[in-house]
């Protein structure tokens, strides 16, 4: 049989071809690694992660009353005891997503693990419930900085997700959320104001406070509320001292100086805030040392 040799730029413009439709074609879907802790879920299917960034309970500081309501819930349902879905509300820097996380770090030698999902694929959650249906783990579905635009129709297969089958008692997961928004969709100032005119434009709401219903009703889907609240300046501190001494480091008035302006410039006092000064000025006072 003859051999027939291929022009380079043909060889060239094939393997491009080859290239794009590489990235077009769906990716061949990988048995789950189930031996991880933590897991994300990403194109259909459970993407193992098996180093999570560890967080502890004992680091999260003026948030006492929500640490024990969620650990509690969460105990429950290692324990196969009834337990409901949580919305964590409030203002960013917190620790809402903080605590979720720790739960992990805590909990996972007896069992727990954590999946992520983003609110898009909010309606896959029957997917994950059939393969991991079987599973002795007990799994906290979580979705983070969970909110829906006005237009948005996703929220109607979260409703359906949190009302059906998944609350049956029975299920080896739960759903952890946070949000910023309280009812995790934008109020306007019209919905609070009664429709009193005639001449209203052919597209109003004949019955506006049913859709102002419809809203609210996602957030009461979750059977637990815990709403986060901004810190005074002393328990920024406070957080801040923690961190320096879990290491040795001293918190002197420099320190605290420092600290001061740090969220000055962030805007903000928050454990995320006092988080992250904490690992700058450990990282500076270590980094000058070794010089």
């Amino acid at each position: 049989m003859a051999h027939i040799e291929l022009p380079d730029d043909l060889l060239d413009t094939l393997s491009q071809v080859l290239q794009q439709l590489k990235h077009t074609l769906p990716q061949v879907k990988q048995e789950t690694d189930f031996s991880a802790p933590a897991y994300k879920w990403q194109n259909k299917q459970l993407i193992a992660l098996h180093s999570p960034k560890a967080m502890h309970l004992d680091d999260l500081k003026g948030i006492e009353r929500q640490k024990k309501v969620i650990i509690q819930n969460t105990e429950q349902f290692l324990q196969g005891l009834p337990a409901n879905d949580i919305l964590l509300t409030g203002s960013r820097g917190t620790g809402k997503s903080s605590i979720v996380r720790a739960l992990l770090t805590q909990y996972q030698d007896i069992g727990l693990r954590l999946i992520e999902i983003e609110r898009d694929d909010l309606s896959d959650l029957p997917i994950i419930q059939a393969q991991i249906k079987h599973r002795p783990e007990k799994f906290i579905v979580y979705c983070d900085d969970l909110a829906f635009n006005a237009e948005d129709e996703n929220y109607r297969s979260l409703k359906s997700v949190l009302d059906g089958s998944l609350q049956s008692g029975d299920n080896n997961f739960i759903v952890y959320a946070t949000s910023n928004r309280r009812h995790l969709l934008p109020e306007f100032m019209h919905e609070n104001t009664p429709a009193t005119r005639v001449d209203v434009p052919q597209y109003t709401e004949l019955h506006p406070q049913e859709a102002i219903e419809e809203k609210i009703s996602l957030s009461d889907r979750f059977g637990l509320w815990l709403s986060f609240y901004p810190m005074d300046q002393n328990l920024y501190l406070e957080i801040v001292e923690h961190y320096l001494t879990k290491i040795s480091l001293e918190f002197n008035q420099e320190v605290k100086g420092e600290a001061l302006r740090w969220c000055q410039m962030r805007g903000q006092r928050s454990g995320r805030a006092a988080y992250q000064f904490s690992k700058h000025w450990i990282g500076s006072y270590q980094i000058n040392k070794n010089h």
